[in-house]
């Protein structure tokens, strides 16, 4: 079988694996709190404590004389106050000390010049063992002197590129730990006035991709065997950290994590975009650096970057990106909704509230992400560059109406797609209440036909026990002279009994038990209210209706009991 032809339930179970993201821990998003990534019951390194040394250390020049290998103690190095255990429990120190070594890091370049053309687009290949030469092109990178902005797209992320990176642009750790923890976060940090800052924009958004992108991307990554029984990402839980499997029209929303750390200075600014290398089919570097490529050939983007100096308009060309994301994965998400609501105005299947619950729980997380996206708009618009500061008012002005500009039209976009969850949230209510009034209709109908069949086999059974209480007294009389007994059968199995004694003996019970029958159905034929007494009498009852019927030339087909009961 073919990989383009593997069905979306054949994929080997132990791919299941490959659908999750991790989930955020916010409490350790917030850089300015005093303490970053230590808990309540964490103990405080006492060697910190008592260290007389500042606690910002020294910029290193990174020159032959005085730099020998700096970028090896990164973090520590630069930031004393990450200690070991911090820097283990953010996930920093697998990343430096066990990536994989079996693929190189590649950071994809492009610069973007004074005039707003993007050139120079290559690649940096950093091979394992080969750190010493990585170390060297890195800190005697030359750039033109025209380059207004340098970026940077980090594929299959390497802890000596982490370390040298980090070393290099004296990067906060904050921004490793929110990227490897998925943590959406925003800060600013380094800000000099009229000469620049950091900022980190770390946001989670969602992306839709075909079935076939992820078994392709699942073959890609595994040398395990197709095999039988499994769907591709798992069973349709409510975790919202997974992927949704929208069956109908054959796509997977997928979580996908944007990150960049965007270095704003005077003399040159730099955009890091840090891409993940977990088990899930996510933005790639070669891919989002393409993108950001084509955005520089749109004339719109040209005429902006031409315009101002600010690179932070090149940072919202990554946000736009996103924003084409999550219309898209909406967009088909409405698709499938659409579907559901169509099957269950054909029929009413119990197995599709589950699917109903899983979506609406993946659709209140999505609410709460574009919660996120709007706080990160409003902090880059609400957070200029300060070395802008260093330009005429004219050119300041002109480079702050432009990014509010293009901030409004991303918020304007923000709001309609909150509008359209909105909308979907309410149409997933009707189609759930639409599912449930489905299954109790037809559970009332089951219910109504259980009824009827119990009444008719009540009549029935009914109509047995009257059968059967003609039979009683001739079998009761049977029975008796049947009996082995020495005052009935003297003679011990000698039958002395005759036709006229067992008729003698069955009719008067037979009557009698008739009587007393027809006496205690009361509800049926005597008025309510009728002693027991009269009851007995019903004989002589009927015989006077009837008589009573008679003499006033009355007859009419009119049952028995209704007459007595108008008597």
């Amino acid at each position: 079988m073919s990989q383009d032809h593997i069905p979306l339930d054949d994929i080997h179970p132990s791919k299941r694996e490959l659908d999750r993201v991790p989930h955020p821990s916010h409490r350790h998003a917030a850089p300015s709190a005093p303490w970053p990534w230590v808990d309540i019951d964490d103990e405080v390194d006492p060697k910190q404590l008592e260290c007389i040394e500042p606690p910002i250390p020294a910029i290193c020049d990174h020159s032959p004389e005085r730099c020998n290998n700096c970028w090896k103690g990164y973090p520590q190095s630069r930031f004393p106050n990450w200690t070991e255990r911090q820097v283990r429990k953010a996930k920093i120190y697998d990343a430096v000390h066990n990536y994989p070594t079996n693929k190189p890091c590649i950071c994809y370049r492009v610069d973007v010049n004074d005039q707003g053309f993007f050139t120079h687009p290559d690649e940096i290949i950093a091979e394992h063992g080969d750190e010493e030469r990585t170390w060297y092109d890195m800190i005697h990178e030359q750039r033109p002197d025209d380059t207004r902005l340098r970026a940077f797209f980090i594929e299959n992320l390497s802890g000596p590129v982490l370390q040298m990176l980090g070393t290099k642009y004296n990067i906060e750790p904050f921004f490793w730990s929110s990227s490897l923890n998925w943590i959406p976060s925003r800060f600013q940090e380094e800000i000099k006035n009229k000469v620049g800052d950091h900022i980190t924009i770390s946001l989670t958004f969602l992306h839709s991709m075909s079935d076939l992108e992820a078994i392709q991307f699942v073959a890609n990554r595994s040398t395990d065997s197709v095999h039988e029984a499994s769907t591709l990402l798992g069973s349709q839980n409510i975790d919202t950290q997974s992927p949704l499997i929208l069956y109908s029209n054959k796509r997977l929303l997928v979580l996908d994590l944007l990150s960049v750390h965007l270095i704003r200075n005077i003399n040159g600014s730099t955009i890091i975009s840090f891409h993940p290398t977990l088990n899930i089919p996510a933005t790639t570097a070669p891919f989002l650096h393409e993108r950001i490529r084509f955005a520089g050939q749109s004339v719109y983007w040209q005429s902006m970057f031409q315009k101002s100096q600010d690179p932070t308009l090149v940072l919202l060309t990554f946000i736009w990106h996103t924003m084409y994301a999550w219309d898209e994965a909406l967009d088909h998400l409405y698709e499938h909704i659409c579907s559901l609501e169509s099957r269950v105005i054909s029929t009413a299947e119990m197995p599709i509230t589950k699917e109903l619950h899983v979506i609406r729980a993946h659709h209140l997380h999505y609410i709460s992400l574009l919660d996120h996206y709007t706080k990160h708009i409003n902090f880059i618009k609400n957070t200029p560059n300060p070395a802008m500061d260093s330009l005429s008012e004219e050119d300041r002005l002109k480079s702050a109406r432009l990014l509010k500009r293009e901030c409004d039209n991303l918020m304007n976009e923000i709001e309609r797609l909150q509008n359209e969850l909105d909308t979907q949230e309410r149409r997933l209510k009707n189609v759930m209440d639409l599912v449930f009034s489905s299954v109790n209709i037809t559970d009332s109908r089951y219910m109504r036909d259980m009824t009827t069949v119990a009444v008719r086999d009540s009549a029935a059974m009914k109509q047995i026990s009257y059968l059967t209480m003609v039979f009683l007294p001739a079998s009761f009389a049977s029975a008796i002279f049947g009996m082995n007994v020495i005052e009935i059968n003297p003679q011990g199995g000698t039958a002395l009994t005759t036709l006229s004694q067992y008729i003698a003996l069955t009719l008067p019970l037979t009557i009698a038990t008739v009587w007393i029958i027809i006496a205690f159905q009361s509800k049926h034929i005597f008025p309510e209210g009728t002693s027991f007494y009269k009851r007995l009498g019903w004989p002589i009852l009927i015989i006077d209706v009837i008589s009573r019927k008679r003499l006033g030339g009355r007859l009419r087909d009119q049952p028995l009991g209704a007459e007595m009961v108008e008597l």
